[in-house]
């Protein structure tokens, strides 16, 4: 039989491998197999199953597959189907678009594990036979414990060698067949993870009297479910336990009887200060089984529980929630875009809608753009569903990430919350997908494959017979256009829930301040004024500026020099925090100079200003105030997003500093004033989707205030008042900006009226990145001569030379998707027919991002 494997790797195409024997009989679509590929060993899956050979396939040409790695599939035939259109869409790579629908590792390229063998068990319970080293004896008895574990386990073991070391025991172990090394590509890291837990056997609850003294304390009952391990103790001490028990005995079994099912080996040791030696001998004895138990990392353990309040709905929310209840019960499929003004309920329609699911038996799924979006949901959600709730996305621990997939894929969790890669989740019988803030950028990968979370989630409700609710108060004018062409149900919420008025926006113009002050100012006199009045009322506050770090660049006054990144064409940020250039872009790190490395001038000026700076004028003004940052910086440790909102949602931060981060979804009822410092750099940006996002931003950002019983107050600081972005953002009318948006996208030909390609073309070498778009773009023009197609450039990319490689675009601009498709499918044959790598060009369909 031969199986057709898709591999993870940058090529669109799936490889041909023969199945060897006993292999065929138990291989199946959707499962993993380690497959040979080029000199190394890569994780595949298998995506179709052939009696015959294929045609135009030389049988020496097919290895075979190295070894099936599942018992069963890992990946079901919807999302064997869901992947498979994104690869067409996208212009991906199947097997990268699989490795996305898993938890991280599942498709790792390699990976070494250590089983213990029989002879390594009779060396751990025979001393006196096989004479072990201090350090042998610990590996072992590492494997031992876990079944099997990775050489990094082990090295964690044996801390104190150095990984050299260890890996030449490991060595040392297997040539004395003590253990079994296996060499495979991506072994399931979908296990659970075991721990050694803790009960009392069976036998010794039910005949406790006649195990403590009698005829049965040197007997054991068979089958009590001892390990392989344990009974080659057993039968390997010979030495008669003794009538009775000794007090340390009795504290484990007391400990073992107050009610509790089992006990981790290692909390029941603490627990009752003894050693491991005590348990084993009362596992010899049959008094207690030692056994392997599934441990749940619950990345919500740490959270607490909420309570479900009883919510009354306005009339717009009942409305809403009868249509997308309607929508579940037909089980069709229906796209519904929630077009809500900031604080208008949209949450509780969302909770209701997936409520209904999952009382008819389906499953539901709730996408939110940003990881900080997600403690606020889960609360939330953790009230009405309990430990049906499930979490997905990328701050989570890889063990965490996989037991939460694992509790999905078995039914135990039936709603899912999670960033952009939770539409994968392994949800079986979907009845409602909810995509929130759903024009967020982030739900655009920006690496391969470089696809849409969101638009992904409306085809998986298509085909999975489900509901799809878009919900946003700054919906994207794709989303607004399809609602108003009828492809989407529109849903409009136009007030605030109790009839609380939106927030009052004003705009500062700082070019009026700059004359005022004669220099630049970073707070205006306005802002000022109204950080002192709400802090005298006891509000809180929360000031933007989308710039994180404390300067944006170093400038020297003497030479002029300002110093840019080593593998990028951007300046260093200044991060004063650990006194770094930092390229955020590269992640680059260098220490930030003294004089200048050009001149030696000792004038070094750092230009710019970033929210940690902020952050600390702030605290120089206004020292009575408790003042936190929300930023990347401030939230790397694992938790900090969450610390960080929970204290300012208690009331424990007077005033937040942030990024985007802090602009969008979260609710804080006693936030009455919002200042942004600035927009003007992205209102600036090359690129035709800038005044959509401004606009986004400032009408998100301008909904955080006045949520509660009083009114709220926006300061927009800006050298552009008059822009339409801002005029609108000012009024907070979405249909003033759209109107005015869709007539600039009608005009110049761009979305939703055009399809839009972007090809980037990179290469460590200028000229040889240059030749290669050029003549992309020349067979792109002659394939595009007879279609409605357009192709611009090519041209430098807004940011020319990233991570070390030269960028070029060639952008094609369609009628339809499938003319832009035929062009692109014909210039990239000649290309592969000309030699040029794959890995040089890359295709990026529905970009929101030209730089």
């Amino acid at each position: 039989m031969y199986a057709e494997v898709a591999v993870a790797v940058g090529l669109r195409q799936t490889f041909t491998y023969r199945l060897p024997g006993e292999m065929s009989r138990h291989a199946g679509v959707g499962r993993r197999v380690a497959v040979p590929l080029g000199k190394q060993m890569a994780t595949g899956f298998i995506v179709a199953l052939h009696e015959l050979k294929p045609e135009g396939i030389d049988e020496n040409d097919i290895k075979e597959v190295e070894e099936l790695i599942d018992e069963e599939p890992v990946v079901s035939s919807e999302m064997l189907e869901l992947t498979r259109w994104m690869a067409d869409y996208y212009y991906a790579s199947w097997g990268e678009c699989l490795k996305a629908a898993l938890p991280a590792g599942a498709a790792d390229s390699a990976e070494k594990l250590i089983t213990i063998t029989e002879p390594g068990v009779s060396a751990l319970t025979n001393p006196n036979e096989k004479k072990l080293t201090a350090s042998q004896k610990q590996a072992l008895e590492a494997i031992s414990r876990r079944g099997s574990a990775e050489a990094g386990e082990i090295e964690q073991t044996l801390s104190h060698l150095k990984p050299a070391t260890v890996a030449a025991l490991i060595r040392e172990l297997e040539k004395l067949s003590f253990v079994r090394v296996i060499r495979r590509a991506g072994e399931s890291r979908l296990v659970p993870k075991l721990q050694n837990a803790v009960r009392l056997s069976e036998a010794w609850t039910m005949r406790r009297g006649e195990f403590e003294e009698g005829p049965f304390a040197n007997r054991r009952p068979d089958g009590a479910g001892s390990s392989e391990l344990s009974l080659a103790r057993e039968n390997a001490s010979g030495k008669p336990p003794g009538k009775g028990l000794s007090e340390q005995q009795r504290k484990v079994i007391d400990e073992l009887s107050s009610g509790e099912e089992s006990i981790a080996l290692g909390e029941l040791l603490t627990r009752t200060d003894v050693s491991a030696s005590v348990v084993r001998t009362l596992e010899k004895r049959g008094v207690v089984e030692v056994f392997a138990r599934e441990v749940r990392r619950d990345p919500l353990a740490h959270l607490p529980r909420a309570s479900e309040d009883s919510v009354t709905l306005t009339a717009d929310q009942k409305n809403a929630v009868d249509q997308l209840v309607a929508g579940v019960e037909s089980k069709t499929y229906s796209a519904f875009l929630l077009h809500g003004v900031t604080g208008s309920g949209k949450t509780e329609i969302y909770v209701r809608a997936m409520r209904e699911a999952v009382d008819l038996g389906r499953t539901a799924l709730m996408l939110a753009p940003e990881i900080s979006l997600t403690p606020m949901f889960s609360r939330r959600l953790r009230a009405q569903f309990g430990d049906q709730l499930a979490v997905l996305h990328s701050s989570l621990s890889d063990g965490e990430r996989r037991d939460e997939w694992r509790r999905i894929k078995e039914g135990e969790a039936r709603v899912v919350l999670g960033t952009r890669s939770a539409v994968f989740a392994p949800l079986d019988n979907l009845g409602v997908i909810v995509v929130d803030e759903e024009h967020d950028s982030s739900y655009k990968q920006e690496e391969n494959p470089r696809y849409s979370g969101r638009d992904t989630a409306i085809v998986r409700a298509a085909r999975a017979g489900a509901v799809a609710v878009l919900g946003s108060a700054t919906p994207s004018i794709e989303s607004f256009h399809n609602a108003r062409s009828g492809k989407y149900k529109y849903i409009r919420l136009g007030s605030r829930i109790g009839g609380r008025p939106l927030a009052n926006v004003e705009t500062v113009d700082m070019r009026d301040v700059f004359k005022r002050h004669g220099k630049q100012q970073t707070f205006s006199d306005e802002l000022k004024a109204a950080i002192e009045e709400t802090f005298a009322r006891g509000e809180q506050i929360m000031i933007l500026l989308n710039r994180r770090g404390f300067s944006s660049f170093l400038l020297c006054r003497s030479c002029g020099l300002s110093i840019h990144c080593v593998n990028c064409d951007v300046t260093l940020t200044y991060h004063k925090y650990n006194t770094s250039l930092q390229c955020h872009y590269c992640n680059y790190i260098s220490a930030a100079p003294d004089r200048c490395p050009a001149c030696g001038g000792q004038y070094i000026h750092y230009a710019g200003e970033g929210t940690e700076q902020l952050e600390e004028r702030l605290k120089e003004m206004y020292p009575a105030m408790r003042i936190a940052r929300l930023d990347r910086d401030t939230t790397r440790r694992r938790g900090g997003y969450e610390h960080i909102l929970m204290e300012f949602h208690s009331g424990g931060t007077d005033l937040l500093v942030g990024t985007q981060m802090i602009a969008k979804g979260h609710d804080f009822p006693n936030v009455t004033l919002v200042g942004v410092v600035s927009v003007d750099v992205g209102l600036s940006l090359p690129d035709f989707r800038s005044a959509e996002r401004t606009f986004q931003l400032l009408t998100q950002v301008a909904g955080r205030a006045g949520r509660g019983d009083r009114p709220g107050r926006v300061i927009i600081q800006t050298y552009h008042p008059s822009h339409y972005a801002l005029m609108a953002a000012k009024s907070q009318d979405y249909e003033q900006f759209y109107n005015r948006e869709i007539e600039f996208r009608r005009s110049m030909h761009y979305p939703p009226f055009t399809a839009l390609i972007n090809i980037g073309v990179r290469d460590k070498d200028r000229q040889r990145a240059a030749d290669t778009a050029s003549d992309f773009a020349r067979d792109l023009r002659a394939a595009a001569r007879a279609l409605n197609v357009r192709v611009l450039g090519p041209a430098p990319a807004a940011i020319p030379r990233l991570k070390g490689e030269y960028r070029f675009q060639v952008l094609i601009k369609a009628g339809s998707r499938a003319q832009a498709r035929e062009a692109l499918d014909a210039a990239t044959a000649r290309a592969a027919s000309a030699g040029r790598k794959p890995r040089t060009i890359s295709v990026e369909v529905d970009p929101l991002n030209l730089m």
